[in-house]
Order: structure tokens, then sequence, then C-alpha cells
């Protein structure tokens, strides 16, 4: 006798089938099922609700994939008044390799096997012959990111659009960490230097500490790459004041560490840990493609955990450094949901899988051009006189705001470099005078000028 398959059991498999509106194949099933359901049995029950005309069925015998079954009819429904109170996850949109990471993490603890940090992860990677995104992930990616300085020399793109990527990038990448600061107090925080109401100081610190960390990458493009003294020194800006010991910003830790909600144990030894954190910045800096370098630092910065505290955050803006080099939208991290974000680390951490992180990141990316190309658009096309005397110019603003002189002809004349050729002189004169017209304490950084050095100038006009 045939055994009677419960409705409680056909309800599992509609649930599961409908998570996937575009239709789901049977070996998805199975492994969504996690070996619960045998292959023959699954086959049946599919059998049965498409008999019920519960779901159906698309394609051909080998490519067949299950979807619920539309609703049709005619119904006459009364309703009294009623509140209704719905909640959902914000997610980003998930492969089935990232909804098995999603599935795995988000277990109890208790039920996640503890691991620790395996090096065979790193040591399967070869840089330019693995690829953690495919060649025509890549290409998209260059596609979306491509900017008008595309030609320019390193960096450009990112300084002029600098004033809208500090509010994004602090904002976003701090939330991600908890902060609770809005993107409009984050505003007001950058540019008037106002800290909200009601705020935790350790969060006014972080936002802070994130706008001196884009500012040096952005300042300093040229010389801001991917090697451990530009890792380290994002570590130092953006743990500044954070840390219970202030020795340890800027340094590999000593001591081992924890990540709360997971059961990985990162490596302890520091001899080991300063070794790999070498190895990976060097790996990382032979990796040619911009976007698979970001995300290669996104995935073994964090899972090494080289530092004390903040490792995701410096991650964050170290996936910017080839991007901003290249003059490729930056990845802001606008909009990125926390937990999506939690979960991709997790399965890091947890598994040495990728796939989570990885649909994470390409949906961040995606926003972020989304974001930076109405930005774009708005963009006086770049003066090439101004581009080509770049570095002149502002030697020369800097010069005359440290030495504390009034702007005239001839002070202007008198710090300018003798590269300006004499043809370009009374040019140049007019491009200095009308710099210093626009020139403010939140743009002077443009100029390697510190707010200090800015402010002790205007009080000498």
């Amino acid at each position: 006798m045939p055994k009677v398959v419960s409705a409680k059991e056909l309800e599992q498999i509609v649930d599961l089938v409908g998570q996937y509106p575009d239709g789901i194949g049977m070996e998805a099933l199975l492994r969504l099922a996690g070996g619960n359901i045998p292959r023959r049995t699954l086959q049946r029950r599919l059998a049965s609700l498409v008999e019920q005309k519960r779901i159906q069925t698309d394609g051909d015998r080998r490519s067949i994939k299950y979807r619920l079954a539309p609703i049709t009819g005619t119904v006459n429904v009364v309703l009294e008044s009623a509140t209704v109170q719905a909640t959902g996850e914000v997610y980003v949109p998930v492969s089935l390799e990232g909804e098995e990471i999603k599935t795995y993490v988000r277990q109890p603890r208790q039920q996640r096997s503890p691991v620790s940090y395996q090096i065979g992860f790193l040591e399967q990677y070869r840089p330019n012959q693995t690829a953690y995104l495919p060649e025509s992930l890549r290409t998209q990616l260059h596609s979306l990111g491509r900017s008008s300085a595309e030609q320019t020399p390193a960096g450009t793109f990112a300084r002029d659009i600098l004033n809208r990527l500090l509010i994004d990038l602090s904002w976003a990448s701090s939330k991600l960490e908890g902060n609770t600061y809005s993107r409009l107090d984050t505003e007001r925080l950058i540019e008037f230097g106002q800290a909200a109401e009601g705020k935790d100081a350790m969060e006014t610190q972080m936002i802070l500490n994130h706008k001196s960390a884009i500012e040096f990458l952005v300042r300093d493009a040229e010389h801001a790459g991917v090697n451990p003294e530009t890792i380290i020194a994002l570590h130092a800006f953006l743990s500044d004041g954070l840390m219970p010991d202030p020795l340890t910003c800027g340094r590999i830790r000593n001591r081992p560490v924890e990540i709360g909600g997971s059961v990985y144990l990162p490596i302890a030894m520091p001899q080991r840990l300063e070794e790999l954190f070498n190895i990976v910045i060097s790996m990382a800096a032979e990796i040619q493609d911009p976007f698979e370098q970001s995300f290669f630092m996104m995935v073994h910065l964090p899972y090494l955990q080289p530092f004390e505290d903040v490792n995701k955050c410096v991650s964050r803006l170290a996936a910017n450094i080839p991007l901003i080099q290249r003059n490729l939208c930056p990845l802001s991290f606008i909009d990125v949901p926390q937990q999506a974000y939690v979960d991709a680390m997790l399965g890091v951490y947890e598994l040495n899988r990728i796939e989570l992180l990885r649909d994470v990141f390409v949906w961040a990316y995606e926003r972020s051009c989304q974001q930076y190309v109405a930005v774009q658009q708005q963009l006086v096309p770049p003066d090439t006189f101004r581009l080509r005397y770049r570095n002149e110019l502002a030697e020369t603003v800097r010069t005359i705001v440290r030495s504390g002189q009034t702007i005239n002809a001839t002070t202007i004349r008198t710090a300018m470099p003798i590269t300006v050729t004499q043809e370009d002189q009374p040019r140049f004169v007019e491009l200095v005078q009308t710099e210093f017209q626009t020139l403010h304490a939140g743009n002077a950084i443009r100029f390697g000028l510190r707010p200090l050095e800015f402010a002790t100038w205007m009080k000498k006009e």
C-alpha cells in the first residue's frame, strides 16, 4: 500500500518552490532540502503537486523547472475594516550558491562547526589565474564603472566627487558597523563639524575617522596603493580614538581576537600573522584587474583579521584603492543591508566561500554607480590648462597659505614654480586667484592643507 503523503510535507515543497518566482530545478530543490528527501520521493511529490495544479513545469525534461501555478478564478469577498502590519527583511538579490551560504550561517551558532584559519584558502588563490569574479562579470563592472576621467592622473574622478564620496562612504561604511548616524547627520558633521544630538561620541569619532581615511586615499592617490604601508595607515586613521589601547592603532595585533556571533577563530600567533599579512598584500598587489583586486581584499583582509578591531572597515576602504587609482566609480556601500553583509562575511569566515559576498559586492557596486552617474553628468568638463599645471597649482596654494601671504599677483609670481612656462604665467596667475576665491576649510584638503593651517591663514587675511 503506497505511503500517504501528509499535507504538511507537500506544503514544505510548495514553500520552497514559491521562493523562486522564475522557477527552480530539481538539483537546486534537492540541495535546499538538505538531503532530507530522496530524489525519487521528491519527484513523486512534485508530480502530485503538478497534478493538483498547485505548481507547474517549464522547459524540457533535462532543464525542467518548477514554479507556483498562477491563481485564477472569480470570488466575491467582503472585508471588515482591519489594520494589517507586515514586516520583511531587506536583502540583496542572491544567487543559488549565495542562498546556500545564507541558509547555513543563519543556523544557531551552536549548530555550526567551530573552525580556525585555513591557510589553504589563501594558498589555492593564484593572482591573475584564479578569479573570484568571472571575466564576464568583470567586463560588466568595468562598463558600469567607467568615468569621463579615464585618461587623467590617478584619483582625478574621486577628487571631482570628493565632497559627495566623503559623506556617502563615511555614512554607509559606518552604518555596516552598527553606527546610527543618519545620512543627513553625517553630512552636517562632515561639512559643518556639527555632531548629532543624542549620539554616542564613539559614533561621531567613527564617522570622522572615515572622513580622514578617505581624504588620505584620494588626496595622495598616486602613492596610496596596495601595499602594507597604506593598509596600516588606513587602520591608523580608522581606529583613532576607538581602541582601548591607543598603541594598537596602525599596528598588527599581538593578541588573539574573537568574532562576535561566529564560530571562526582567527590565527593568534603574532609572527605568523605579520607574515601572512604581508603575503596577502603582496598577492593583492599582483592582481591586474582592479575589481578582482578590490574583491580579493574584501575577502582576505577580514578573514585574516590582522588588527585588533575595524578590520572590515579597513577592507572596505582598501577595496576602493584600485578603483580610485584607475578613475573608476568608487564603491560607497550605499544602501547595503547590514545583515546581508554580515551573512556574507560569516560565509567567508566559516565556510571559506565567497559567493554571497560576491552577490553583495556586485549589487553594491551597481548601486554606487547609479549614485555617481548623476554626479558625473553634473561635473564641469575638465580645464586642460588646470590639469596640466595641477601639481604647480597645489604647490603655489600651499606655499602662500603656509607662509601667511596675502593674495595678489606679486605673491603668486613669487610662489610660482619654475616649471610654469613664461607664456603661461599670466594665465596661471589668474588660475591661482580663481582658486583662492573658492577655497575654504572643506576643500583645502585638495592642496594638501590641514584645516588648522587654512584657519591660521584666514585669521591673517
